[in-house]
């Protein structure tokens, strides 16, 4: 980056690193164990990108040849038959958690040695040293087994891979390997017979018989039990340890308890308090059945089917872009916008640390890797280290709700609701530059108030400089609105199309150079006009054409000249991609002069170029385009995991609540909580989300809470689409609530800064948070919604509609937001008293959501037998009139005191 940050307060990447191993509780590993590593992530990347490119259908068409692929139908070693195979979402989905299930127990140790068991298991030693002396036998029989113990699960140093780790791994690979085998002869029949009508051990591997019956000798009847039943606790054992390791303790024992909740969930006494959660009797098996092998409900359903399709190529799709250099770029031209200006560096982190939110989708990891370059910025303009680390937080779990990459839980509210991902793009819009907006509200008036100036011009990046070096980053978010709003694709098919026009610019930008420039340019239009007319010629592209010229069957009808160049603009990204790679393998050593990789790309490129014995390859333009692909494959399988574990292990509760028949008992159950107040219901729907947010991500809160919680929601008359972005708001809000405020504490970790505090300013920048979403749920005109579906430009010609239900609220919440900023930060032209701060809130309530006093009036005239119906647009537009005519007047008068005090006149340091 070329901002100019002092050595200072700039973090090393080993202190960037420290921190996030801290928060995340992630190993950092060297030598062959991050080769092993790498090479999962990449395939795990490259498994996905194949199955948004081609679907579920695994092979490939070789040049004469014809159809190659693995016959999965036969035991491995797998060998015959090489046609293309077509797998089952159950299999894929089985494949996706197993990848992520591997890396989890190679990223994330099981225990550092420092928990409530270690240390009573570690009292053990010095206990019995004490009783019985250090020399004796039974000290040096505990020590030894202490030592054992710690070798095989202990990593102190988040540097290893334990045996234990090894032994997960060998066991994560069996559930997978049976589901993709015996899919056809086994678990197909599954749902008529039983599981435990399925084979044993024995007999699906005849060479374990003797150990099978040794152990069935000694009263281990595994000869009695089904292998799809132990695979199937297995995998779930395994989800469930995967879990505590990634996310922590919280959730893995909330998924542990529903599981035990499906087996005896029917002692509840159906005569007691809590008698609506009484479930019928059910089955070891068919729990596990239901938990393991279907796609409808438990591990592998819809969450993880949504992962599989979206999640995970729009994480790989931010993985690119960020490796690409872009958010280097961003960040740069956000200091170059607003740097110079009042509050600038505060200004540019608001904006690039969103921007880059949106693409990392980690409030974590974002906050400690843009938070590097914007905290101490903000420090050195006169910011404190506690309110900096609390502006690049806030803004950086914002991010996960800034379209059109917004975070995993966007793509859940997508399959959930069945809409498409353009409606929600359309209906997250305003909400989130409504967030932002209030954050740039805040941090001008915290300027204001400290005399903050911005930094000299000298010290900023170039605006236009840095727009020519970088213009072409835009062009990705530029195709992936057409794809999704204008072209409607699918998603994943959107997110495909993306990377692959990510990988052509970043190709032809490191072959293009003064001296390939025409010849680059000129092949790339000739292959292109080439493959036009083979289309219009052949039917077929050119490889295809070529296999027909040399008397391959190849089955084809000439397209028509519009066809064909449709086609072929198609095929334009693979062009270019491989045009740009013919000539980076002939002139290897180009300029390249307009790459500025992310460093973690150049960092890999040095040190895999250092292991093969050739560093100078590292400053290779084509090595650095090969190490760019592959990091940003292992970055975007690292990102993932965590979340394909999260939505592996969350699936498990809506399963329990659809297979059980809970959920209409729990609707009434909360709906009688609630005493069928919406408010209140609204209330503790926030509460629980922001308590379930604190202890698992924001994807694992919301797939809870939506099943426990949406057909209240939508009982009490609140348009699904609010419903579900209200539980996404809220859920954000843990990431910088006290006392976790993980996000916060991050932040705190780089500005140097005390935690607690920062956490407390970044929660109090946040709240907009939480009054944007109470506004839209009243106001659904603020998602662009007309009775629960996006408006069409017929609804904006109906004034009648448009103006008092889109218009007006949209106007009260931005009015509003500015209102909340005056009252979080205390001052405006001058300083805000404690009074005047209480008026500028009542003015934030009223704008916002006038609802609100309307109903808490309604309860009071309810208890007094008066029944009423107040919250009617005749009502709150005047209370909305009210909170302008409140926030002009305060406005006008504080800005008399500044001109009578000389307040607004220019500070030193305002550039």
């Amino acid at each position: 980056m070329s901002v100019d940050t002092p050595d200072t307060d700039t973090l090393s990447d080993e202190e960037q690193e420290e921190i996030l191993q801290e928060v995340e509780r992630r190993r950092t590993h060297g030598g062959s164990t991050a080769v092993l590593v790498a090479l999962v992530a990449i395939a795990f990347s490259a498994f996905q990108l194949w199955l948004a490119a081609r679907g579920r259908t695994f092979g490939a068409t070789l040049p004469i040849v014809g159809e190659v692929g693995p016959s999965l139908g036969l035991p491995l070693p797998i060998v015959g038959e090489i046609e293309p195979v077509q797998l089952q979402q159950l299999q894929v989905n089985a494949i996706h958690v197993t990848f992520a299930l591997v890396l989890a127990f190679l990223l994330f140790p099981g225990t550092r040695g420092d928990g409530f068991i270690a240390r009573r298991l570690g009292a053990i030693e010095p206990t019995v040293r004490r009783r019985f002396g250090p020399d004796s036998a039974a000290t040096r029989v505990v020590g030894r087994l202490g030592d054992g113990v710690r070798w095989a699960f202990v990593d102190r140093e988040l540097s290893r891979v334990t045996p234990v780790d090894a032994v997960l791994i060998v066991l994560s690979l069996l559930p997978p390997l049976y589901i993709v085998t015996e899919f056809r002869e086994e678990i197909q029949s599954i749902p008529l017979f039983g599981i435990q009508a399925a084979r044993p051990i024995q007999e699906v591997y005849p060479f374990l018989e003797p150990i099978v019956m040794a152990l069935a000798a000694i009263g281990i009847p595994l000869d009695e039990i089904s292998y799809a039943f132990l695979l199937g606790v297995l995998g779930i054992l395994l989800v469930l340890e995967a879990t505590r390791r990634t996310l922590g303790p919280l959730l893995m024992s909330l998924v542990a308890f529903f599981i035990v909740y499906a087996r005896w969930g029917y002692f509840v006494p159906r005569d007691s308090v809590i008698g609506a959660l009484a479930i019928q009797e059910a089955t070891w098996g068919s729990i596990v059945f239901n938990l393991w092998y279907t796609v409808e409900a438990g591990v592998m359903s819809t969450p993880v089917t949504v992962s599989v399709r979206f999640i995970y190529i729009f994480i790989l799709f931010g993985a690119f872009l960020e490796m690409s250099g872009a958010g280097k770029w961003f960040i740069d031209l956000a200091y170059s916008l607003t740097g110079t200006k009042k509050g600038g560096p505060a200004k540019a982190s608001v904006v690039s640390s969103g921007f880059m939110g949106m693409l990392s989708g980690s409030s974590i990891a974002n906050t400690v890797t843009t938070g590097a370059f914007t905290i101490p910025l903000m420090k050195r303009s006169g910011y404190t280290p506690e309110f900096s680390g609390a502006v690049e937080s806030s803004a950086s779990s914002g991010g996960q709700m800034l379209p059109p990459v917004m975070g995993a839980a966007a793509f859940l509210i997508v399959e959930f609701l069945g809409i498409p991902y353009g409606d929600v793009i359309v209906a997250a819009t305003l909400p989130a530059i409504a967030f932002f907006f209030g954050m740039w509200i805040m941090v001008h008036f915290e300027a204001v108030r400290g005399g903050i100036g911005g930094l000299p011009r000298d010290q900023l990046p170039d605006l236009r400089a840095r727009f020519r070096e970088g213009w072409f980053y835009l062009v990705p978010i530029v195709l992936l609105l057409y794809y999704l709003i204008v072209a409607r694709l699918s998603i994943g098919r959107s997110g495909w199309y993306t990377i692959v026009a990510i990988v052509a610019l970043i190709a032809l930008v490191a072959a293009y150079d003064e001296h390939t420039r025409v010849p680059l340019l000129g092949t790339i239009a000739a292959v292109f006009l080439a493959q036009i007319g083979a289309y219009a010629v052949a039917g077929t592209g050119l490889a295809g054409a070529i296999r027909s010229a040399v008397g391959a069957d190849v089955a084809t009808e000439a397209y028509s000249i519009g066809a064909a160049a449709s086609a072929a603009a198609a095929d334009l990204g693979t062009i270019v991609i491989l045009v740009s790679a013919a000539f980076l393998l002939v002139r290897p050593d180009s300029d390249g002069s307009l790459l500025e990789f992310d460093d973690d790309v150049d960092e890999s490129a040095r040190r895999t170029a250092s292991a093969i014995g050739r560093p100078q390859a590292a400053d290779n333009t084509a090595y650095r385009f090969l190490s760019f692909i592959l990091q940003s494959m292992d970055s975007g399988a690292r990102t993932a995991t965590t979340v394909v574990v999260a939505v592996a292990a969350a699936g498990v509760v809506p399963g329990v609540i659809s297979v059980t028949g809970l959920g209409p008992n729990l609707a009434a159950l909360i709906d009688t909580v609630s005493g069928g107040s919406m408010l209140v219901l609204l209330s503790l729907t926030g509460v629980a989300s922001i308590i379930f947010g604190m202890g698992m991500p924001t994807t694992a809160m919301y797939i809870i809470l939506i099943a426990m919680l949406e057909t209240p929601l939508r009982d009490a008359g609140i348009a699904a689409l609010a419903a579900h972005l209200f539980v996404l708001y809220f859920g954000l809000m843990a990431d910088v609530t006290p006392p976790v405020a993980v996000a916060a504490f991050a932040g705190a970790g780089v500005a140097k800064a005390e935690e607690l505090k920062t956490a407390s300013i970044a929660f109090l920048l946040s709240l907009n948070k939480i009054l944007v979403p109470f506004a839209f749920v009243f106001s659904p005109g603020i998602l662009l919604l007309r009775d629960g579906e996006v408006i069409r430009p017929g609804d904006v010609a109906d004034v009648g509609f448009f103006i008092p239900e889109v218009v007006i609220p949209v106007l009260g919440m931005f009015l509003g937001v500015y209102a909340l900023g005056v009252t979080i930060i205390g001052y405006q032209y001058a300083s805000v008293s404690g009074r005047e701060r209480i008026a500028y809130s009542i003015a934030s309530i009223l704008l916002m959501v006038p609802e609100i006093p309307l109903l808490l009036v309604e309860a009071v005239l309810a208890l007094a037998g008066i029944p009423s119906a107040l919250t009617i647009t005749l009502i709150t537009a005047p209370l909305r009139a009210a909170g302008l005519a409140i926030l002009v007047g305060f406005s006008t008068r504080n800005r008399r005191v500044a001109n009578g005090a000389d307040v607004g006149t220019a500070v030193p340091g305002d550039a």
